[in-house]
C-alpha cells in the first residue's frame, strides 16, 4: 500500500522488527510477559525465564518452547503493525531503537496483564482469545501516537498517495488470511473443538467483513474496490481475533459484517480529524479490535463461556471488556507518545524534507525497489541497479 519510492523502507521496518523482537523475546521478553517469579505479578513478570534457560525439557501437554515460539510471533506482528501508520517519513535507525523499547515498556506489560494467570485483566475476567487488546488495540493506539509525533507527510492530504501495487495488496491480504488460521486456531494450543471453532469463525467473519466493506464503498463512492475488499478482510481478521472461541459461527458472521462496515467508515476519519495514518492502521486495527472485544460482551455465546448481554442478559462481561479496552487504550497511547517524543527530541524520528521527497529507500537504504531505468548498461538488475525515477508522481500514476 505504500508509494513506490518508500516500499523497501516499509518492508525493512517489518523485517527488522522480526530480527530485533526475536532476540528480545529470547533474552527477556518471554520471561517478562509470562514469567511466574519476581516482577509485579499483576502487571509484569520477572526474569526467572531469562534466556529461556531450563525450558528446553519442560512442557505440560505441549513443549514449553513451542508456546514460547508461538507467542514470539504475536510480539513481532504487534510492533510491525505500528510502522504502517508512519510510512514514507520514518528514520530507520530511530525505528530500530524504538522497537526494543516499545516491546519492553508497552507490549510485555499488556500481554502479561491480559494473558498471564496472575495478570490483572486476566483476573478481572475480560476475554481476549488471540489478541484483540494485546495486539490490535495496542498497536492501533501506538500507531496513532507515533503518527501524531511524526506529523503529516509532505503534501498530505492534498496530494494523492495511492498504493503503488494493488495486485500485491490482494496477494498480501490472502497470505494474511491464510496465516491467521494459525494465529487464531493455534491459540487453542491443541487440535480440538476450540481450535475448530476458531478456524471456521476466522473464515466466516473475515469473508463477511470483506463483503461488508465493499457494500459501504459501493453505496458511498459508487464503486467496490480491490483495496476495499483487502482492507475489509483485514478488518474481519482483526475483529474475530479476540472473539474466535466465544462466538457461534452465525455470531462471527454478524461480527464480520459489522466490523467491515464500521471500519470502512472509520478509515476516513483521519481526513476529518487531521492525523496522517499512512496505511490505515488506526481505522482497521484499533477500531476493528475494539469492535471485536466489545462484541464478546454484547452477543458472545454463553455456552462458549461468554455470558454476554444478549445470551445471558448480563452487562457484567461487557463492562469488563470495556475496562480492558480502556486500560489498553490509555496505557499504550500515553507510553508510546512519551517514547516517541523522547526519541524525536534526541535522535529525530522523521527524515528531512529532501529525503522524504526523494524517497526514503534511496536515502535510508541506498536502494530502490524497481529498476525503472531500462536502458541501463551497467549489467545490474534488481533493487540496487538504479535510483527511482525523479518524476515519482508520474511513476505512481502509471503504476
Amino acid at each position: 500500500m505504500s508509494r513506490a519510492k518508500s516500499v523497501l523502507n516499509m518492508m525493512m521496518m517489518s523485517f527488522v522488527s522480526m530480527s530485533i523482537v526475536s532476540m528480545v523475546w529470547v533474552l527477556w521478553g518471554y520471561s517478562v510477559a509470562f514469567g511466574s517469579e519476581g516482577g509485579v505479578p499483576a502487571f509484569f513478570g520477572g526474569l526467572d525465564a531469562w534466556g529461556l534457560v531450563g525450558l528446553e525439557a519442560e512442557g505440560d501437554g505441549y513443549p514449553a518452547l513451542a508456546f514460547v515460539a508461538f507467542q514470539a510471533t504475536f510480539a513481532i506482528i504487534t510492533v510491525a503493525l505500528i510502522s504502517g501508520a508512519i510510512a514514507d517519513r520514518t528514520k530507520f535507525t530511530t525505528w530500530c531503537v524504538f522497537v526494543p523499547i516499545w516491546i519492553t515498556l508497552v507490549y510485555l506489560p499488556i500481554a502479561h496483564s491480559v494473558w498471564f494467570a496472575e495478570g490483572w485483566i486476566f483476573k478481572l475476567g475480560a476475554l481476549d482469545f488471540a489478541g484483540g487488546t494485546v495486539v490490535h488495540i495496542n498497536a492501533g493506539c501506538a500507531a496513532l501516537a507515533l503518527a501524531l509525533v511524526l506529523g503529516k507527510r509532505k503534501g498530505w492530504p492534498k496530494e494523492p498517495m495511492r498504493p503503488h501495487n494493488l495486485p500485491f495488496v490482494l496477494l498480501g491480504a490472502g497470505l494474511l488470511w491464510f496465516g491467521w488460521f494459525g494465529f487464531n486456531a493455534g491459540s487453542a494450543l491443541a487440535a480440538n473443538e476450540t481450535a475448530s471453532l476458531a478456524f471456521i469463525n476466522t473464515i466466516v467473519a473475515t469473508g463477511a467483513a470483506g463483503f461488508g466493506w465493499i457494500v459501504v464503498e459501493k453505496m458511498r463512492d459508487g464503486a467496490a474496490t480491490t483495496l476495499g475488499i483487502a482492507s475489509g478482510i483485514v478488518a474481519g481478521l482483526v475483529a474475530i481475533t479476540p472473539a474466535a472461541a466465544t462466538m457461534t459461527p452465525v455470531g462471527a458472521l454478524v461480527l464480520g459484517l459489522v466490523a467491515g462496515a464500521i471500519c470502512a467508515v472509520a478509515v476516513s476519519l483521519k481526513y476529518k480529524l487531521g492525523y496522517d495514518d499512512s496505511l490505515d492502521v488506526v481505522g482497521v486495527h484499533l477500531v476493528g479490535g475494539i469492535i471485536g472485544a466489545l462484541a464478546i460482551g454484547v452477543w458472545g455465546s454463553a455456552a462458549l463461556g461468554a455470558d454476554s448481554l444478549l445470551s445471558a442478559g448480563s452487562a457484567s462481561l461487557l463492562g469488563k471488556q470495556a475496562i480492558a479496552i480502556g486500560a489498553t487504550l490509555v496505557y499504550s497511547f500515553v507510553v508510546t507518545f512519551i517514547i516517541g517524543k523522547v526519541l524525536d527530541m534526541t535522535m529525530g524520528f522523521r527524515v528531512d524534507e529532501e529525503a522524504e521527497v526523494t524517497g526514503i529507500d534511496i536515502v535510508e537504504h541506498a536502494e530502490s525497489a524497481y529498476d525503472l531505468n531500462t536502458s541501463s548498461s551497467s549489467g545490474l538488475s534488481g533493487s540496487s541497479a538504479a535510483p527511482i525515477a525523479a518524476d515519482t508522481t508520474k511513476v505512481e500514476a502509471d503504476a
